[in-house]
């Protein structure tokens, strides 16, 4: 009978990134029967995340590599910005096609629905570790099919707990001076949609390379980011006219209106 695979699925973020901590600790506590066994780390490259999340995978291979666990990234069928422009797609309520996916994000989330179904399929038969908080009732109860295990949730793992932890052993996800999490409120891929106006404009704020980066996708689709009237553009003109931006104190970053 073959062997059971035991796969933690990682988005480097803070929630996967504290579940692959705690199974390491497991693993290294629990040699002679591991209640939390680990053969392979996963991660979906999108190729648009923040260079952080690119740091924080890097500082952490090593030590798979150290204690011969598989470290794999899976990618998208595409690449991101074919799929995002280029890629025909058949309309649903007229005859013919048109061009690309747009944006990702609301009830067109292409990229996340492609990133569940490869690794899905690349886990197929093995036991996956997804690193759902134990305060996401809603993602936890739309994420139980056979395989998944959610130790999260099992410990008790708030997203509070998640990101405490991560800074208590060092991974504080640091670009342009700024803690990420200071500024958004879940580091996802730079260019989501589901992004909410106050990280948006932290965004603009304190990340401008992605700000301009955002400027660059919109110029390519006619489909405003945020909806009718909401476009990068539109959205630049709104936090300009707001005013004293520069004047916010850091240490309230993340509570930014």
């Amino acid at each position: 009978m073959e062997n059971k695979r035991y796969i933690a699925s990682v988005s480097w973020g803070k929630d996967s990134l504290a579940m692959l901590l705690l199974l390491l600790r497991e693993r290294e506590r629990e040699r002679e029967k591991q209640r939390y066994p680990l053969d392979e780390v996963v991660f979906f490259d999108t190729g648009m995340e923040f260079d952080a999340i690119y740091k924080t995978r890097d500082q952490i291979v090593p030590m798979l590599v150290e204690q011969g666990i598989k470290y794999t990234e899976l990618k998208p069928d595409c690449e991101f910005e074919y799929l995002m422009f280029e890629k025909p797609v058949k309309n649903r309520n007229k005859p013919g096609v048109h061009f690309g996916y747009s944006w990702c994000g609301g009830r067109c989330r292409w990229g996340t629905s492609m990133k569940l179904r490869i690794i899905k399929n690349y886990c197929k038969g093995a036991i996956q570790y997804v690193g759902i908080a134990a305060d996401e009732e809603q993602r936890f109860l739309k994420s139980q099919y056979e395989g998944k295990t959610l130790p999260l949730v099992q410990w008790g793992m708030t997203e509070k707990d998640c990101l405490e932890l991560c800074y208590h052993n060092g991974y504080q996800w640091i670009e342009s001076g700024i803690r990420l999490y200071d500024v958004l409120d879940r580091v996802s891929c730079w260019c989501c949609a589901n992004k909410n106006l106050k990280e948006l404009r932290n965004i603009r704020m304190y990340l401008p390379k992605y700000w301009d980066q955002l400027k660059v996708l919109q110029s390519k689709t006619d489909r405003p980011m945020k909806g009718d009237g909401k476009s990068v553009f539109d959205l630049e003109d709104r936090f300009s006219k707001e005013g004293g931006e520069k004047n916010a104190d850091r240490k309230d970053l993340g509570n930014a209106q």
